[in-house]
Parts: C-alpha cells; sequence; structure tokens
C-alpha cells in the first residue's frame, strides 16, 4: 500500500470527543420532543415502507463517504497473510453476533430483571442483535492507524467484511430474532440491505472508480474523500438529533435503562476483542495484523443497525434506543482497547509489512 493510502493518521477531534457529542444531541432531541413535539410528528409523515426518508437520506450522507474508501481490488491479497484474516472474519461473524445476543438475554431478562420489564427486554435484545450482527467498516481504520495496524490487512478485512454483509447479515439477524420471539419480514430486511449497503457500496464503487481513473489514487485518497468529512459528520449529528426526538419520552421515562443497555454492549466489544487478540497471539501473528484483527471484529457498524432498526421498528421503538447507545459507548471503549494493545505490542512477533 503507498503512502497516499494510509489514510486517517490520526482520530480527529470530532471523533475523539464521539460520545459527548452523542449526550449533546441526546439532550437537544429531548428538548425538542419535550417542547416542540410538532417537528418529530411532522417527521414521522414522510415514510415509505416503514423506512423513514428524512433518517434514510442521512444515513445514505453518513455511509457512501465509507464505502469509497473501499477497495475490492484489495481482496486479491488474502492469500499473502491469511491466517489473521480468517481470525477477525471468524470472530466477525462466527463469534460476535452470538456473544452480543447471549450476553443481552442475560442482562436485559435476568440480572436486570427487576428494572426492566420482560417485554422491554425482548426490544432490548432486538437492538443488540441487529447492533452486534455487523462489523464496522468505517472507524476500523482509525482503530488500526491508532496501533500501527497494517494497513493492507484493514483494507482487505473491509472489503470481505462488507461483502459478506450482503449474504449474512439478514438470516443471521432473522434467526437470532426468531430465538428471541421476535419475527421480522425477510422482505423489509432485504429492502434495508439494498437500501443501506447496496445502493451506497455501488454508489462508492463507481465514485472511487471514476475519480482514480481521472485524477489519480493520490488525489482520490489526499484531496477527494477529504471533502466529505464535514459533511458525514453533519449527517450524523442531524440523524441523532432526530432519534432522540423520537426517543425523548422513553428516555426522560427510563434515564436509568441508558446504562443498563450500555453494560452487555461494552462487554460484547471488550470480550470479541480479546478472543481474537488471544488467537492471533495462539497463532503467532505479527502485533500489526493481530492489532487491526482484534479491532475489527469488537466494533460495530452502527449506521446499519439504526437504519434497519428503523425500518423494522420504527423511530420510536426501544430497539431503536440500543442501537444509538452502541454510537455513545464504541468510541469510548475502544479507545480504552487501543491502549491495551498499544501496551502488549512486546507480547507478539516481529511486524511483517502486507503490500497491498
Amino acid at each position: 500500500m503507498t503512502k497516499n493510502e494510509k489514510r486517517n493518521e490520526g482520530i480527529s477531534f470530532f471523533e475523539k470527543y464521539l460520545s459527548v457529542w452523542v449526550i449533546i444531541c441526546m439532550a437537544i432531541g429531548i428538548l425538542i420532543a419535550k417542547f416542540l413535539p410538532a417537528i418529530p410528528n411532522f417527521l414521522e409523515k414522510f415514510e415509505y415502507a416503514n423506512i423513514s426518508i428524512p433518517i434514510a437520506v442521512l444515513i445514505w450522507i453518513m455511509i457512501y463517504p465509507m464505502m469509497m474508501k473501499v477497495d475490492f481490488q484489495s481482496i486479491k491479497n488474502v492469500r499473502k497473510h491469511p491466517q489473521g484474516l480468517i481470525i477477525s472474519t471468524g470472530t466477525s461473524w462466527f463469534i460476535k453476533p452470538f456473544l452480543m445476543f447471549g450476553l443481552a438475554t442475560l442482562f436485559f431478562h435476568y440480572v436486570f430483571s427487576p428494572f426492566i420489564s420482560s417485554e422491554l427486554a425482548t426490544q432490548y435484545v432486538a437492538g443488540a442483535v441487529l447492533l452486534g450482527a455487523a462489523p464496522c467498516t468505517a472507524m476500523v481504520f482509525v482503530w488500526s492507524n491508532l496501533t500501527k495496524g497494517d494497513p493492507a490487512h484493514t483494507l482487505v478485512q473491509v472489503s470481505v467484511n462488507d461483502l459478506i454483509i450482503l449474504v449474512a447479515f439478514v438470516p443471521i439477524v432473522s434467526f437470532l430474532l426468531g430465538i428471541g420471539n421476535i419475527f421480522v419480514p425477510w422482505d423489509t430486511l432485504f429492502l434495508s440491505i439494498v437500501l443501506f449497503v447496496v445502493v451506497p457500496l455501488v454508489a462508492g464503487v463507481i465514485t472511487r472508480t471514476y475519480i482514480v481513473s481521472k485524477k489519480g489514487l493520490e488525489y482520490f485518497h489526499e484531496k477527494f474523500v477529504t471533502k466529505f468529512d464535514g459533511i458525514t459528520t453533519i449527517g450524523l449529528l442531524l440523524t441523532l438529533v432526530i432519534i432522540f426526538s423520537f426517543q425523548g419520552d422513553a428516555i426522560i421515562s427510563n434515564p436509568f435503562h441508558v446504562l443498563l443497555i450500555a453494560v452487555p454492549l461494552v462487554l460484547q466489544n471488550v470480550i470479541t476483542a480479546a478472543f481474537a487478540y488471544t488467537m492471533c497471539k495462539v497463532c503467532k501473528q505479527p502485533h500489526n495484523i493481530a492489532a487491526p484483527a482484534a479491532l475489527i471484529g469488537a466494533s460495530d457498524f452502527f449506521e446499519l443497525s439504526v437504519a434497519v432498526a428503523i425500518a423494522l421498528f420504527g423511530p420510536t421503538s426501544p430497539v431503536v434506543l440500543v442501537c444509538v447507545v452502541g454510537v455513545l459507548t464504541e468510541v469510548p471503549t475502544m479507545l480504552g482497547l487501543v491502549n491495551v494493545v498499544n501496551k502488549t505490542k512486546d507480547w507478539f512477533e516481529v511486524e511483517v509489512d502486507v503490500k497491498a
């Protein structure tokens, strides 16, 4: 991989304090719900096939730029260092979704049963399933860079995960929600994947191919993609404000629930990362492969989970609240994991360079 492809030299000011912005958006959304209820009531009218059009547009604004960073040409490098990829992929798809379901069921239905009704617990488990059923495809570039992870491995893993999401997300979500006695129509799930993965992915690939062919790879990474950073930030913040305006009554009624929801979500991040990191150690992987392998599996594709939750259950559902709490907890949790990974670098083999 060229130096121009080593983007995200560090975590930005916005990314570092994402949890703070989420809390601010939560406050703004709750104030809107309390004092300006006409706004969420008006926005609820713009809906098609159970999908909120305003939120769908904002989520496209968030997902499209990250999809432009995906380079499917990098998948040819899978054979160059397969063990790390196998570990991170296996963790992301065979461990993480089921671990999240188990932790959410344990805490919401049993440990927190004195505080949460059975019906609400079922809804919270559904939200956790949606959050844990797909690995992150954007912030992982930041986590990898902060641990000096191999950028080629990170890019390959993200590209592979984007392909797997297309075929694995729907059956995994349907299966786990079915176990929890929540049955959702497959056509709505498929529609969600088409709208929030396939459409922005195809648009991203077309844009990337066109710009690179006209201006070159260096211009694409250094100039073009960076133009979308501010737009993505605005899209995320506006999405959160709208969602919290829909969730205002639920949060005001049960503010303690936000803390309860955070517990299994954070535990899932930590346990998943520890599993992948340990497996890389056992398999004698170098640190610059082990670090991104662990962090990719641990982080969540919260943009997709929020979009699917709204499509399936509506913007006022407790399911959506769980997905949004995932946005609140992810950055501080992942930064903590990055710190641990950096401090344990000497546990691993000498680093290798996986050329893209």
